[in-house]
C-alpha cells in the first residue's frame, strides 16, 4: 500500500491522540513524544516537527493551555500542557465519533471479508 495513504490516515487521528495524552495529566513536549514513540510500531516515530505544530494549533483553538516552569536539569524552562474545559468537551465528542467511526469501518471490512470468501 502507498505509504502516503497510511501517513495521511495517521495524521488525521494524531490531534485526538495528543488530546488524550494531555488529558491524562499535565505534560510537556518531550514527554508527549516519548509516549507516542512507545507505539511507534503502529503510529511511526513522532517527530518534534510534527508534534509541536499540532500543539500550537490546539493551543490557538483553546483546547489546551500551557504554562512555563523552570526546568530542574538545565536551568532553562519547560512548557507544560493541560486540557482546557473546551478541550475536554472536544475530546469527549471525538471519542464518541471515533467509536462510531470504527464500528462503521469495521462493518464495511467485515462485509468485504465475507464477500471475498
Amino acid at each position: 500500500m502507498d505509504s502516503k495513504v497510511i501517513q495521511q490516515f495517521k495524521k488525521g487521528s494524531l490531534e485526538m491522540i495528543l488530546l488524550s495524552i494531555i488529558g491524562r495529566g499535565e505534560t510537556y513536549g518531550y514527554e508527549i513524544i516519548t509516549e507516542l514513540n512507545r507505539s511507534a510500531a503502529v503510529l511511526g516515530y513522532a517527530k518534534e516537527g510534527t508534534v509541536y505544530p499540532i500543539l500550537y494549533r490546539l493551543e490557538a483553538a483553546e483546547l489546551i493551555s500551557c504554562r512555563i516552569a523552570p526546568a530542574a536539569a538545565n536551568g532553562g524552562s519547560k512548557k507544560y500542557y493541560s486540557l482546557t474545559e473546551k478541550g475536554r468537551q472536544a475530546l469527549s465528542e471525538l471519542s464518541l465519533f471515533w467509536a462510531d467511526y470504527c464500528a462503521c469501518v469495521n462493518e464495511y471490512l467485515k462485509a468485504y471479508e465475507e464477500e471475498a470468501k
